[in-house]
């Protein structure tokens, strides 16, 4: 099994337009960060969750070469509107639609954004297919299971993911832009191998953990190792990681695992 953390920072990126970003060293790359997403690869499975803006750039720079689902946790731009880019992947399938998982309202905003993409086929070589699928509690893939819950994001609810790898069992939670995680998603994420949590910045938000809520949100559930990500310009890389305690790490655009 396998993640790649396509990237981790927040809806504006880091660094931000027009801004000195005092106190973060963008000298170390690990603090550039582009929109967050993962791809997640379970027995030759490769799963996308998530197409930022910078997608294109995000699966030539980590050599994507293929993707046989699409998993959108909820319609926020940064989360949605590098969706076109998937033309490519259909056009490696064979000219077949990617079969595109989420909650009905964000199933609803890929119809709004993409109408010319709602097909079984594309239309011309070159073009995107989307074949819509409302995702279950548990999605039944042939190389694992994709189980999923709703955390809170403001006005919304997003998808809560945890990969479970048929072969291996091993397993990965998945809660980006929430906050906070309730008791029964803390239960369905205490077996993963590897947590990864929404953790924008040291000061609270009304629609995202801070640092300290993610940190006691990880030293609950308690998995071998805790992985930040969607973070700001407010947390510098090596600042906060000699801060954190062991088992518990900041993400970083680029960062590939293998379990």
């Amino acid at each position: 099994m396998e993640i790649i953390f396509m990237g981790t920072g927040t809806s504006q990126g880091v660094p931000m337009i027009a801004h000195d970003h005092d106190g973060i060293d963008l000298e170390n790359p690990k603090n550039w960060r582009s929109r967050s997403s993962i791809h997640v690869i379970m027995d030759g499975c490769h799963i996308q969750v998530d197409a930022a803006q910078e997608f294109r750039l995000q699966c030539i720079h980590n050599n994507i070469r293929k993707i046989d689902n699409f998993v959108l946790t909820h319609s926020h731009a940064d989360h949605i509107l590098g969706m076109d880019d998937l033309r490519r992947f259909c056009d490696l399938m064979g000219g077949n639609s990617m079969p595109i998982y989420s909650t009905e309202m964000g199933l609803s905003r890929v119809r709004d954004i993409f109408p010319y993409a709602i097909r079984d086929k594309p239309e011309f070589r070159g073009y995107p297919a989307f074949q819509l699928k409302e995702i279950p509690s548990l999605l039944e893939l042939d190389a694992g299971r994709i189980y999923t819950t709703l955390l809170p994001h403001g006005r919304m609810q997003v998808l809560g993911l945890v990969f479970e790898e048929r072969s291996s069992e091993k397993k990965i939670a998945y809660y980006t832009d929430c906050k906070e995680v309730g008791p029964e998603q803390r239960e369905l994420a205490r077996s993963a191998d590897i947590v990864i949590l929404d953790a924008l910045r040291p000061n609270p938000h009304p629609t995202h953990m801070s640092i300290e809520e993610a940190l006691e949100t990880a030293l609950d559930i308690g998995a071998p190792q805790t992985y930040f990500t969607h973070m700001t310009f407010m947390v510098d890389h090596e600042t906060y990681s000699r801060q954190l305690p062991q088992g518990v790490s900041l993400a970083y655009d680029g960062l590939r695992i293998s379990l």
